[in-house]
């Protein structure tokens, strides 16, 4: 039973369908705080295929990255079920490309800027190196790239970008996104030494990286309470986000690189499904 367990989590977190469900949901939930209700978009679809796709493209490439590290922990388990993660890949890409031809062009135009990043982020298509590859850049990528995707975009099918609200919020998913990316840089700290690229926690320390990651925390609540102030937020979404802040801080404070890593993939990526769930059910 234990074994199946394990095979089923597996599944979930290494097949990329886990982050895919966590970016379909940080979606949705700037559609529920914009709009007050959500609904399936092409957009929606789009999202969480990509993802699929742009997040198996990564760890493939990312085995050739850490070949020393394959023998055991999650790139053993991505080695193992690569053909797996390959045949999701096509698919996934299809799926993400069936769901792009059903958007309006000013919402593909708004997708071609992170897309173009997300790409360059996991191909290496300058001498071998990805984006990530280049010293401290990654998380910011990261941050910009999601909250430009889960609400800028939203906002726009929604017909209700440009307005001060939206970039309230824009910065508040980008400060909450870089800071439960600190910890995969703990995490991760062994090998990007390996591949010589500076992270912030090898620069600043483990302790500070953390404190840094709960000041992006108390940033973004500042901005979800000015969202509030302004009607834009309920009580309800404040509490719903405030909670989910605490979580995350917690688990930014107790991130360890020598942590399994169903505490990085599974809890605190887990974060953002949590935080959709929260503001959707409060």
């Amino acid at each position: 039973m234990r074994a199946l367990l394990i095979a089923l989590l597996d599944l979930l977190l290494y097949s990329n369908f886990w982050i895919a469900l966590a970016a379909v949901g940080m979606a949705a939930q700037s559609q529920l705080l914009l709009l007050g209700t959500g609904e399936p978009t092409a957009l929606l679809g789009f999202i969480f295929f990509a993802t699929l796709f742009l997040y198996a493209v990564h760890r493939i490439i990312g085995l050739r990255k850490s070949k020393p590290f394959t023998d055991s922990g999650r790139y053993a388990v991505i080695a193992r079920f690569r053909n797996h993660i390959v045949f999701y890949a096509g698919m996934a890409g299809l799926c993400a490309g069936l769901f792009l031809l059903q958007m309006p062009r000013a919402l593909i135009a708004g997708l071609t800027a992170p897309c173009f990043l997300a790409l360059l982020y996991v191909l290496p298509v300058w001498k071998g190196y990805r984006l990530r590859d280049l010293h401290y850049v990654k998380i910011f990528l990261i941050a910009i790239t999601w909250s430009w995707i889960t609400v800028f975009l939203v906002a726009l099918e929604l017909g209700m970008a440009w307005s001060t609200p939206m970039y309230v919020m824009l910065l508040e998913r980008a400060f909450f996104v870089f800071a439960i990316t600190i910890p995969f840089d703990i995490r991760d700290l062994d090998i990007d030494a390996f591949n010589k690229v500076k992270t912030l926690p090898a620069a600043l320390g483990v302790r500070s990286s953390q404190r840094l990651g709960g000041l992006s925390l108390g940033l973004m609540l500042l901005l979800a309470a000015l969202n509030y102030y302004w009607d834009v937020y309920t009580l309800n979404d404040l509490v719903a986000i405030v909670v989910s802040a605490c979580l995350s801080g917690l688990l930014i404070f107790l991130s360890d690189r020598n942590r399994h890593d169903y505490f990085f993939t599974g809890l605190v990526d887990g974060m953002m499904v949590l935080q959709f769930l929260l503001v959707a059910l409060l």
